[in-house]
């Protein structure tokens, strides 16, 4: 895999991340601890992501 389709996988696996946590917010009774999990996914994708693009 090229470091271009790397971070291609990695920025639609971030905006899935995006989808699912904008999706649990809008549950009638949120699971926090879901979107925690979620949330700390997405930020270990964008910190790889933004070490990648550095190089």
């Amino acid at each position: 895999m090229s470091l271009n389709d790397r971070i291609e996988v990695l920025k639609q696996q971030h905006a899935a991340l995006e989808r699912a946590i904008d999706e649990e917010n809008t549950r009638p009774l949120p699971n926090h601890d879901a979107i925690a999990d979620l949330k700390r996914q997405k930020l270990r994708i964008k910190d790889e992501l933004y070490q990648l693009e550095r190089h």
